[in-house]
Parts: structure tokens; sequence; C-alpha cells
């Protein structure tokens, strides 16, 4: 007689996350997005934390175990989390085994990246605001807008349906 069926294996992904450019308010939405593809067991935060203007992120950290990655501004106007950001999610890429990366930022800076994932076979999952620029958008697997709102939503659906009757779909 058989065994029992192994239980399906589930994806396992790293979430990074731009803090300097992200909500924390929407953190809940992001980990259940992920959750629906896979386990979300690596969670990390950039951002230089002594920035009052991270201040909000400080509960969802703790909350939804996120570890908060420190880099402070050696430069004014130069973005060091960028780049921890970067190089954790290279690191990641060679010594864990990540099927998916949800990245979680409005900066394009990232494009370069995840083309980069996406040549070792990951899938990419953005998350970023309407002014998102599109090469980042574009690059990843799947982008989701964390400032959508259901006018946003229509508009987008009409333009679509507008562009595909001017193809003559």
């Amino acid at each position: 007689m058989p065994g029992p069926m192994p239980a399906a294996s589930k994806n396992s992904i790293a979430l990074l996350i731009d803090a300097d450019n992200s909500p924390a308010a929407k953190i809940e939405f992001i980990i259940a997005e992920l959750a629906k593809e896979g386990k979300v067991n690596i969670r990390r935060a950039y951002g230089n934390w002594k920035k009052r203007g991270l201040k909000g992120w400080e509960d969802a950290l703790h909350e939804h175990a996120i570890q908060p990655m420190q880099f402070f501004d050696l430069v004014k106007g130069k973005n060091a989390t960028d780049m921890g950001l970067l190089i954790d999610a290279m690191d990641l890429l060679y010594t864990k085994n990540v099927q998916i990366f949800g990245i979680v930022s409005s900066d394009c800076d990232f494009t370069s990246l995840v083309r980069r994932l996406r040549e070792d076979d990951k899938e990419v999952i953005g998350f970023g605001g309407q002014r998102t620029p599109d090469a980042f958008i574009n690059s990843c697997t799947r982008f989701i807008y964390l400032d959508d709102d259901e006018h946003a939503k229509e508009v987008r659906k009409q333009q679509a349906l507008t562009g595909n009757q001017l193809k003559g779909n």
C-alpha cells in the first residue's frame, strides 16, 4: 500500500523592501499577496532607521517579523539603502534556494537587479506606486500597485479597452 503523498512544496520567497520608497501601511497586503505564491521566509526592510520618515515602519517590522537593515546616509543625496538591498538580493540568489523575489519600491534603480534575477529564472513580483517608472514595472514578472484605488483600476481598464479597440482586437 503506497504511503501518504508528500505535501506540495511551496515556493521560497524573499521579501526585500526599500522602506525609503514604500508605505508601511501596505505591508499586510504585500505579505498576503506573496503568501498566495509560497512561503515568505526571508523578510527584510532597508533604510536609515534614524530618519523620522521611517518611524511608521517600526510597528510593521515587529508585527510581521521583518528584519530591519540599517544603512546610514554617508553622503547627502546618495542612497546607501539601495546598494544594500541589491547586494543582499544577489547574495540570496547565490546562497539560498529562493524561487520568488518580492521587491517593494517605486524606484527604477532596481530595474537592472530585476532583469538579472529574471535571467536566473527567478520570478520577481514588484510592488510600488502609480508613479513607478515603466522600466521597473515592465522588468518584473508581475507588478502590483500599492496606491491602487477603484478609480485608478477603472481608468486603466478603460484605457486597455480603448487600446484594444484601436488595434482592432
